[in-house]
């Protein structure tokens, strides 16, 4: 791959393109037309209600808070709320369907055009379109090994409410695939309308993939099903895109089909022909009437709408003068965020140096060792108080940036708050002038000769005086106070 957008084949570069359809649970306590309950791990068949079951004389009853939730998600992603829209039957034979078809919709969804601003590595924002999204009932779950020779049908995810939300075909790498993942993916969680948790299938990503040449109109794409992370997302893409340039670049034609995707393997294997709208015979739902919103109550929802993600990170770049790399970062996850603002409220100088030196060690320290020991910022040792506690004492020189090292290695062992590590370990930084001094006066005289060399021009021996007198006073001088008083006297 000669750049993200293009891969090299042998007959020159292929242009990639992507379009997503990602599947939203939404949060609730309740299923999309059931009052069955929604949590997640209950023993199998135990939260189904006769609906779900599709018992005849059964009729749907649409749940009011799945709406609203499915109208804040579609205000956070910018997109137009259709005030009528219609639930269709979308007709299919799965044995964990008890109803032989899927509540969905189809040409008039809750939740019309829109967009997301995604930002990549090196600061590139692209917009990508969404064509909609769209409420619909989850199906049930088949289990196959768990038996020799039967299935078993789990009907507890059946009836769930789903946000199906479906970009345009305007991504053109696995970097922006991922990055639109991760920002619907922060939005949502924002919001409180999806928890996001992709290992408990709470958000799954269909991809649509097909390579051309650059110009020439879309090719045949294949569908990769129920990718469960974004790492997989980004290995399933780049899978299927080297395997489609092999066949064409061998004369091949690429089948529509519906791929599954082997994270053990890291490729893509065929799953079923891909279908078309017109097979899936939809019409509109019978038993449910056109949803009709009341723009009265859709306006209230926005009001209600919390600070999202761009308004959070342009709100920290303009307030502390932070990087939209750094800021991008702090506002990925929302408990990042919400760390990080707690951690500001306890500096004593929220001045936007000490915010930055803040943040600074926030992504450098504290990432780098949740990463080391696979800990999420919830279970961070180091609470926001602490961590902001250490960067008080670092600003009013009570210790150096290299002694807040060791100081916070402590308290990610025991706990502890850096005042009292300091006091207890004798950790404190020496800014006496006169002890400085005496130390100075002591290497310059051990090293005359090279202080001889150093005024006759040799300037970067001025490094090894400092040196010298740190390792002296065991790392604990005021380093700014020792290269001030050093120079003095070797140019005095």
């Amino acid at each position: 791959m000669n750049n993200q957008y293009f891969y090299e084949g042998t007959s020159g570069p292929w242009e990639l393109v992507i379009g997503l359809e990602v599947h939203a649970q939404v949060t609730s306590k309740a299923k999309l037309f059931s009052g069955a309950s929604t949590a997640f791990g209950a023993e199998p068949n135990t939260q189904v209600a006769f609906v779900d079951a599709a018992m005849p004389g059964m009729l749907p009853v649409i749940n009011g808070f799945c709406v609203e939730q499915a109208i804040k998600t579609g205000l956070g992603i910018n997109a137009d709320i259709n005030l009528v829209s219609v639930f269709d039957r979308k007709n299919y034979f799965y044995a964990d369907l008890p109803l032989g078809y899927q509540i969905s919709q189809f040409l008039r969804p809750i939740v019309g055009k829109g967009h997301l601003d995604i930002e990549l590595e090196d600061g590139t924002v692209r917009r990508i379109g969404i064509t909609r999204l769209h409420l619909e009932q989850d199906a049930g779950k088949s289990i196959h090994d768990q038996h020799p020779e039967k299935s078993y049908i789990d009907l507890n995810r059946c009836g769930v409410a789903l946000m199906e939300i479906v970009s345009e075909p305007d991504l053109r790498s696995a970097e922006e695939a991922s990055a639109y993942v991760h920002k619907l993916h922060s939005i949502v969680r924002c919001l409180g309308t999806c928890d996001g948790n992709m290992d408990q299938g709470s958000m799954r990503v269909d991809v649509n993939v097909s390579v051309r040449k650059a110009g020439s109109p879309f090719g045949t794409r294949a569908e990769i099903k129920n990718v469960n992370s974004i790492k997989f997302l980004a290995q399933a893409i780049h899978y299927e895109a080297e395997r489609q340039i092999a066949i064409l670049e061998e004369g091949g034609e690429i089948l529509q089909e519906t791929r599954l995707f082997d994270s053990a393997r890291g490729t893509t294997r065929p799953m079923r022909s891909k279908e078309h709208a017109h097979d899936y015979r939809y019409f509109p739902d019978p038993d449910l009437p056109p949803l009709v919103l009341d723009p009265t109550w859709v306006d209230e929802i926005r009001q209600t709408l919390p600070e999202l993600p761009d308004a959070k990170k342009a709100r920290l770049m303009k307030d502390y003068e932070l990087t939209a790399y750094d800021a991008s970062i702090l506002v990925s996850e929302m408990e990042i965020v919400a760390y990080f603002e707690k951690a500001i409220k306890s500096l004593k100088s929220p001045t936007s140096k000490v915010v930055k030196l803040l943040a600074n060690w926030l992504i450098g320290e504290v990432f780098g060792a949740l990463n080391r020991e696979s800990k999420t910022i919830e279970a961070c040792p180091v609470s926001p108080s602490h961590l902001a506690g250490l960067i008080n004492q670092i600003q009013v020189g009570v210790i150096s940036g290299k002694i807040a090292k060791e100081v916070f290695i402590l308290m990610w062992e025991t706990g502890k708050d850096a005042s009292s590590l300091i006091e207890e370990r004798g950790l404190k930084q020496v800014s006496d002038d006169n002890a400085i001094l005496a130390v100075i006066d002591k290497i310059l005289a051990e090293h005359h000769s090279m202080v001889e060399e150093y005024k006759s021009g040799k300037d970067k021996l001025f490094g090894f005086f400092v040196g010298q007198v740190m390792k002296t006073m065991g790392g604990k001088a005021n380093p700014e106070l020792v290269n001030k008083l050093l120079k003095q006297k070797l140019e005095g």
